[in-house]
């Protein structure tokens, strides 16, 4: 299988639609030889994710949940908190509930690079540009 790479800009774009975009390259239902079972992805890096944004009311009502395993262990995170602390994160999560839970899902999100800001260190890959 060859593997291309794919340069997304994430600035000013909406994070539902560019998480669409980047989980469809992925998964690899770009391509024609698309199947279900196989990885059949590309890798994609997505730059500038702290500028991403959210529509209406979303950036003010969106919370994160996890849990630790432990009674009362709830943990919430507002999505303006997320942001400022760790922008990768609010684009890593979007996308992999867009991939299917399993090992095969595990697989495709190692191929996404996420970068807070303009640089990073894949340069040598050539990638492509692609528009959202």
């Amino acid at each position: 299988m060859e593997r291309k790479w794919f340069l997304i800009d994430a600035a000013g774009k909406t994070l539902g639609r560019l998480s669409t975009r980047v989980a469809e390259v992925l998964r690899g239902k770009h391509k024609t030889i698309f199947s279900p079972h196989q990885d059949t992805g590309d890798f994609v890096i997505v730059i500038n994710a702290a500028q991403v944004r959210l529509t209406g009311k979303k950036a003010e009502e969106k919370i994160y949940f996890r849990h630790s395993g432990y009674h009362g262990g709830d943990k919430y995170v507002e999505f303006e908190k997320l942001k400022s602390r760790s922008p990768e994160k609010v684009i890593y999560y979007a996308v992999k509930g867009m991939l299917p839970q399993n090992r095969l899902g595990e697989q495709m999100i190692k191929k996404l690079k996420v970068y807070k800001g303009e640089a990073h260190p894949h340069a040598s890959q050539k990638p492509e540009k692609l528009e959202v």
